[in-house]
């Protein structure tokens, strides 16, 4: 299935729908959002990694291009990314405008925090990788993401099993998209950093023995606080 240029989504909500898929609803259908110290971390991330001067150059066997857009009619996405190396090769790859060569894109998508458990920074990751497979008539077997937080790349290899995990996640997403319903929220502990929190009210409306096992946590530490003070 291609999607046409009317149904394409934000990319980045490919990785909101991986983490928390009430979160991403709760953006795409009610137009939601809120932020904190870690989104707000993030925001800043990606400006730094979009303005650095100039958006083009080149370093040595690398050419970096910043900010560039892109789209896939396939996964039915489009959006821009952070950073895109271009790799000097001898076989393969593409032409790049005004330089000689062949260069083979390497994505850099650049994170706030550190490596997640679940795959949502490895999907979006790899939806750019798609992005530019069919932007260009190319095959990309990896890129990275950068995390400020412990200052390094991890270096993610697009296997068929994570390019079907995304591609599944795109069509569950224009489906969310298309429901225009909201999933019930399901409390648990990376609840507590989410920006979103106070709007998904996950401990009124989540799970019922979720949301008893929270509030008897927050009562023993507030006895806790009364006997020490």
């Amino acid at each position: 299935m291609l999607y046409s240029d009317d149904e394409l989504l934000s990319l980045s909500l490919l990785q909101h729908f991986v983490f928390c898929e009430r979160q991403c609803a709760l953006m795409c259908n009610e137009q939601l959002w809120a932020d904190n110290s870690l989104t707000i971390g993030g925001t800043q991330m990606h400006k730094r990694a979009h303005g650095e001067a100039p958006r083009r150059e080149k370093r040595g066997d690398i050419a970096i291009v910043r900010g560039l857009m892109m789209s896939s009619h396939s996964l039915g996405v489009s959006g821009k990314a952070d950073i895109v190396e271009f790799h000097k090769v001898t076989e393969g790859g593409v032409h790049l405008e005004g330089i000689g060569g062949k260069w083979l894109p390497f994505p850099i998508e650049y994170k706030h925090g550190k490596p997640k458990v679940d795959d949502c920074d490895r999907v979006q990751l790899c939806a750019q990788a798609i992005c530019l497979e069919e932007m260009m008539q190319t095959v990309i077997p990896e890129g990275a993401v950068y995390y400020g937080r412990i200052q390094r790349r991890e270096v993610v290899e697009f296997s068929e099993s994570l390019r079907s995990g995304t591609d599944n996640a795109a069509v569950r997403l224009h489906n969310l998209f298309r429901s225009g319903e909201n999933p019930p929220a399901i409390y648990s502990s990376r609840c507590e950093q989410c920006s979103m929190m106070a709007l998904c009210m996950p401990v009124v409306t989540g799970s019922t023995r979720k949301a008893s096992q929270y509030l008897r946590k927050a009562l023993r530490e507030l006895v806790k606080e009364d006997k020490s003070s």
